[in-house]
């Protein structure tokens, strides 16, 4: 379907040039991208481990994860997404899914054909470098969560998902770093930290009792963001903002 906004890739193409410079004819080039659109509540699939895929899906609204599961049903988040994010840049290359992406909160989505997106990535160098880049970004950050579930404990792994969500979140123009309101569940953020929902609950009970947090239900405020950095050992290197 044709796009319903001129500014329907706004956030990729703002995402895409923090990477690599782009020019006009390069953002010409995504906001003209054939995509038909997608819609779903929370808990949506919108790729399933061992699905034949050929198109690749651009987060509009909302947010998502991707995740593994066992084969007794357990489930291991292996990170989060935000608007402008490319869900799943490797089927540019590979059309068998080896993981699932699922949204956590009601979301829209952009369906690009595979090979239109590979078309504008060899027509346009600067558009292949930043998608490159963007891949290599993604395995940065499985490398940091792999550090973050397998050797810090459970106060500064919890501790690093909001900082890492704190920062994404300012980086993709979604509001300050200080506040904000957690699109994902105590079940999340357990997922994604190899916790128990439960133990999650303790963990920010104990960053809100030292001062360095506040909460009202799902809203966070980071009081002290030195103590929040040191508490989780958060390095925002891996993120590369500044690539």
């Amino acid at each position: 379907m044709p796009a319903e906004r001129p500014d329907t890739f706004g956030s990729v193409i703002r995402k895409l040039q923090r990477l690599t410079r782009l020019d006009d004819a390069d953002r010409e080039a995504i906001a003209a991208l054939s995509f038909t659109l997608g819609r779903g509540r929370a808990s949506h699939y919108i790729v399933r481990e061992r699905d034949q895929v050929s198109n690749c899906c651009i987060l509009l609204s909302g947010y998502a994860c991707r995740h593994k599961t066992t084969s007794d049903g357990g489930r291991q988040i292996v990170s989060f997404h935000l608007p402008g994010d490319i869900l799943d840049v490797q089927h540019l290359l590979f059309p068998g899914a080896d993981h699932n992406v699922q949204t956590i909160t009601e979301a829209t989505w952009a369906v690009v054909p595979s090979e239109a997106l590979r078309k504008v990535s060899r027509d346009r160098p600067a558009i292949a470098e930043a998608l490159w880049k963007d891949s290599l970004i993604d395995a940065s950050v499985f490398r940091e969560w792999v550090l973050n579930v397998g050797r810090r404990d459970a106060k500064s792994r919890v501790a690093h998902m909001l900082c890492e969500f704190a920062v994404r979140r300012e980086a993709a123009g979604l509001g300050s770093p200080e506040r904000f309101e957690l699109p994902m569940s105590q079940e999340h953020i357990a997922d994604a930290t190899g916790l128990t929902p439960v133990h999650v609950n303790r963990m920010l009970h104990a960053l809100s009792d030292d001062g360095i947090i506040a909460r009202d239900k799902r809203r966070v405020d980071i009081l002290d963001w030195a103590r929040m950095r040191r508490v989780a050992d958060f390095d925002p290197i891996y993120l590369h903002e500044a690539a």
